[in-house]
């Protein structure tokens, strides 16, 4: 079986792409956590996962993990993720998401893991303030970014595209565009909106909805989907490359959150908080994947009806 290392197994994405994994029962998975309150993500499959109590910005702590996992296959996948936060604290977004690469990427370098593939996660965020013109993005839209996260995004696949080019590490890019379902933190919008609908249902709060901008347009994917083209890029990916993953229609948050709404049968009064709103925000994302599609047939399966309830479901179990 092949060794797999997967950096934030306990995060959203990294719980399903374990579970992904091991049901094709190719792998012996390891899996790096930093906070004890997500194990609840993976307690389904804690007994198949080797877990490894891990701060990857202790330069020697990694170089330890890298020489006792020794991976075929690396997926980093830690990182800070809120562009919210990243405004709030732009120097530990950076400094974080910065060196738990370097230190990932030193270690394999150390070791002599020169056929190791490694899957190095970048976001759409990189993107940030895209011309129409330029919509759909594809891989050579020009990078505006707009928060200090969508910088740190920006580093850590360059970073991946450095190491290939000077060490010739075995490393693939991939940007994916947004990305929701069940046990996705309230601090991210579709799963916010989800959450508060389940408290306005079990009377835990006032039947108002607090939103920041409608406006803007994302390219939301299921999770599900995401991890599996991120199993596909690994398997597939051409070394050095960066590939684009989502759908390719993109929705206003006012559309998705009248989705939402039109699931729950309680009256609902939308307020706009101002301390939801971005410095900046980016108008409109839209993924063009012809690039990552065309080498690996991925599409998404899993509609985004089907999603949104599946999250509102999620939040109303565990209110």
């Amino acid at each position: 079986m092949k060794k797999v290392l997967i950096t934030g197994v306990t995060g959203f994405a990294g719980n399903y792409l374990a579970e992904h994994l091991l049901l094709t029962k190719k792998y012996d998975i390891s899996g790096t956590y930093f906070f004890k309150e997500s194990l609840s993500n993976v307690e389904r499959i804690e007994s198949k996962l080797n877990l490894i109590k891990a701060d990857l910005s202790d330069e020697k702590n990694v170089f330890k993990i890298i020489e006792s996992v020794s991976p075929s296959i690396i997926f980093h996948l830690a990182a800070l993720t809120s562009p919210a936060d990243s405004f709030r604290d732009p120097t530990t977004t950076l400094t974080n998401n910065i060196s738990l690469e370097i230190n990932l990427l030193e270690a394999v370098r150390k070791y002599n893991l020169f056929s190791t593939k490694i899957l190095i996660v970048s976001s759409a965020d990189i993107y940030g303030m895209v011309k129409k013109e330029d919509l759909p993005i594809d891989e050579e839209t020009p990078l505006m970014p707009t928060s200090p996260y969508s910088v740190s995004k920006i580093a850590q696949d360059f970073l991946g595209l450095t190491y290939f080019l000077s060490y010739k590490l075995q490393i693939v890019r991939v940007r994916p565009f947004n990305h929701i379902g069940p046990r996705q933190s309230a601090n991210f919008v579709v799963a916010s909106f989800a959450k508060q609908i389940a408290e306005i249902e079990k009377g835990r709060k006032d039947p108002i909805l607090h939103v920041g901008n409608l406006e803007s347009k994302r390219d939301f994917t299921n999770v599900k989907d995401m991890v599996r083209a991120y199993d596909l890029a690994i398997e597939k990916g051409k070394c050095g490359e960066a590939y684009n993953i989502g759908s390719g229609i993109s929705y206003k948050m006012s559309d998705i959150l009248n989705k939402l709404i039109s699931m729950s049968s309680s009256k609902i009064k939308i307020e706009k908080d101002e301390a939801l709103f971005r410095p900046s925000d980016n108008p409109d994302l839209t993924c063009n994947a012809d690039k990552f599609t065309k080498l690996t047939g991925w599409r998404p399966q899993i509609s985004i009806e089907t999603t949104l309830k599946d999250t509102l479901d999620y939040w109303r179990n565990i209110i």
